[in-house]
């Protein structure tokens, strides 16, 4: 006959493992049936991979920190899109890498690393004070909207860049009647929108039970959970062989959790940043960020990620993890 405390543990797991399931699911709905619409308006291949993509796959995380903060769990917030950046670049990438090599060839993806790095810096700064105000969160979402007009005229500069050729790829082989996108369109945002609440409590409780924080939480099982989508696809992209599609991806979803999903918290919830954020999360996503940068801009003629840089990257993640848990 179950305890309490079984209870008490494996109640708030199903409800993370049910919500993380919808949540993955709903958002590859989302993902794949905005991209059939926005090319169905003749929306440019580059513009999708950029935008609708890059957005499509930070999806959970945004929608999980706005609940988050929404419901007074600032931490869990935090800790989700700086726990998902650095899975993104050490893990996910780290993993991809040891596959296969990961060649930079898209004139774009090279645009925007330097542009990472530059606000991963200005986020961390943000930090200093301890404190994320309204008028940050506003600031962080100011500078997306920035980023977005200057990428879309990039963009359309660039129709024929190699990431635009990926895309345009992936949208063939996804082809579907008009009223089917529409109909799995809506569907996925309904199903995102309740998985996020169910996936949430289950983290809150979760952290509870355990005595643990919220931030812990956010760093680790929520942080892994939502990035799947982006070791899954970078996977199957590198299969394919489209590998700025599989770099892509992680500049996309760490830009939008970086900007958005801290912005967006920030504006639903100013809350004070703890600090272990400021001594050990934020110098850790940095150094992972400008490591990217370095490994992406080596003296050759085509620049890739090798699978020694790739093992480093996935130790780097492994000792982190093993951090995370000594501190607890």
């Amino acid at each position: 006959m179950p305890t309490n405390a079984s209870i008490q543990i494996s109640l708030p797991l199903l409800a993370i493992a049910i919500g993380l399931y919808l949540l993955l699911w709903s958002a590859d709905k989302f993902v794949s049936n905005a991209a059939l619409v926005a090319r169905k308006l003749q929306i440019p291949a580059v513009l999708i991979g950029m935008i609708i993509v890059g957005f499509g796959t930070s999806m959970p995380e945004i929608v999980i920190s706005a609940v988050a903060a929404n419901n007074g769990n600032p931490g869990l917030a935090l800790g989700n899109a700086y726990g998902s950046n650095i899975a993104n670049i050490a893990l996910i990438l780290g993993i991809t890498a040891v596959i296969v090599p990961i060649k930079v060839e898209s004139g774009i993806l090279k645009q925007q690393l330097p542009i990472l790095l530059v606000i991963t810096l200005i986020a961390s700064l943000q930090m200093l004070d301890s404190h994320l105000s309204f008028l940050d969160g506003i600031g962080l979402i100011l500078i997306f909207m920035g980023l977005m007009t200057w990428s879309i005229r990039q963009g359309l500069k660039h129709r024929q860049d190699a990431f635009a050729q990926d895309i345009r790829d992936e949208l063939d082989i996804r082809e579907k009647p008009l009223s089917e996108v529409v109909i799995q369109l809506i569907v996925g945002i309904l199903v995102l929108v309740i998985s996020s609440r169910i996936f949430v409590w289950g983290a809150v409780d979760l952290a509870k039970t355990f005595g643990v924080s919220e931030l812990i939480i956010g760093l680790t099982v929520v942080a892994l959970g939502t990035s799947l989508p982006e070791l899954v696809s970078s996977i199957m992209a590198i299969k394919k062989n489209e590998h700025d599609l599989a770099l892509g991806n992680i500049l996309g979803s760490n830009l939008f959790n970086t900007l958005t999903v801290v912005g967006i918290a920030g504006v639903i919830q100013p809350f004070q940043v703890p600090a272990q954020v400021l001594y050990r999360d934020l110098p850790v996503m940095v150094l992972l960020t400008v490591a990217l940068y370095l490994a992406c801009y080596q003296f050759r003629d085509k620049p890739f990620i090798t699978r020694w840089e790739g093992g480093a990257l996935l130790a780097g993640y492994i000792s982190y993890t093993y951090w995370l848990f000594i501190s607890i």
